[in-house]
């Protein structure tokens, strides 16, 4: 029942319930192929996960620096990374905002590639009017207790246009199983649990609310906050609609604006303080500080601020307030 009500969510005709969003994104590149030799473009200031997904596909993820503006890919430097092992793109829609994907798809198929979107952070957000996860080959959903749509433990969820696919994907699921001990593939594990289901379910029909509210409180946020000095606030592009999975503005001396907010009591994060291709685990791939400038730079300096629906307009002015005397 919530596979059906989330593609429906998500303007898809189908949508797969898997354990987490490692492995929706995971099961999407092997369900258009993606293997050993193969490359896979995506950007370096993600979560871990999205290269974890292409390398256990046993492909080399291949990273392109990212928009300043939206940080997400940028589009205009993907087409230099394009190989003839490039099998795949995976544009990320970071913190709720969905990448520029009109470019991506007319790169896609000028080069005959696949689009895998991750979408783990934008449950409902939008691009031209089109929903998160139904614009590429697939798109992928984490439903970690903390994102906007979050279960009460692992869950994710892949969703697609293409009947083919989805139907590769339960396979995968269930042991490579198309009926019970007949295996068709070399699967895996990863079933969605019923209560997960259930509680996604029921949590689905506020979810639009919860987004609107997050919404205001970003509003409100980029209203107090735009006279701070020496803040870059979060920008939402006309063409899209942002849900604010995180509120993330940029300061040049991060950790001490951090302890001085946390000596206020308001608890901060960073998303993500080390960009993917400078993490101990991709060593292998022989790149160095300085490849992506912008990931890097905008690695150095972001601060989450909190953000989710029940914040009052009182804990934001406390929070901005905060913000505004540090920094002014």
């Amino acid at each position: 029942e919530f596979e059906k009500n989330f593609a429906d969510f998500c303007r898809c005709k189908h949508a797969v319930g898997v354990g987490n969003g490692t492995d929706a994104l995971w099961f999407a590149l092997q369900a258009v192929g993606v293997g050993k030799g193969d490359e896979v473009i995506t950007a370096p200031n993600s979560f871990i996960a999205t290269a974890e997904a292409i390398s256990f596909c046993g492909a080399k993820p291949v990273f392109v620096d990212v928009d300043e503006r939206t940080y997400t890919i940028d589009p205009s430097l993907i087409e230099k990374a394009i190989t003839s092992r490039t099998k795949a793109i995976i544009p990320v829609h970071l913190y709720g905002q969905m990448a520029d994907m009109d470019p991506i798809m007319e790169l896609a198929k000028r080069h005959g590639l696949f689009v895998i979107e991750d979408a783990c952070q934008a449950h409902g957000s939008e691009y031209k009017g089109r929903k998160a996860g139904g614009i590429g080959n697939a798109g992928c959903f984490s439903f970690y207790p903390g994102k906007n749509l979050g279960a009460y433990g692992e869950a994710g969820a892949v969703v697609t246009h293409n009947a083919e696919m989805a139907a590769k994907i339960r396979v995968l699921r269930d042991h490579g199983q198309s009926k019970k001990y007949y295996h068709d593939l070399v699967g895996w594990n990863d079933r969605m649990d019923g209560i997960q289901g259930a509680i996604l379910g029921a949590k689905l029909r506020h979810l639009p609310a919860w987004n609107e509210a997050r919404r205001q409180n970003a509003q409100l946020y980029t209203k107090l906050l735009s006279g701070a000095d020496g803040v870059i606030l979060p920008r939402e592009v006309e063409h899209g609609k942002h849900i604010y999975h995180i509120y993330a503005i940029r300061v040049k001396n991060r950790e001490r604006l951090i302890d001085h907010l946390t000596g206020k009591g308001i608890s901060c994060g960073i998303h993500y303080p080390v960009p993917i291709h400078l993490q101990e685990a991709y060593q292998f791939l022989g790149l160095k500080k300085g490849s992506f400038p912008v990931a890097e730079k905008c690695a150095e300096e972001f601060v989450s601020l909190p953000m989710f629906p029940e914040l009052t307009e009182e804990q934001i002015e406390y929070v901005a307030t905060g913000i505004g005397s540090f920094m002014n």
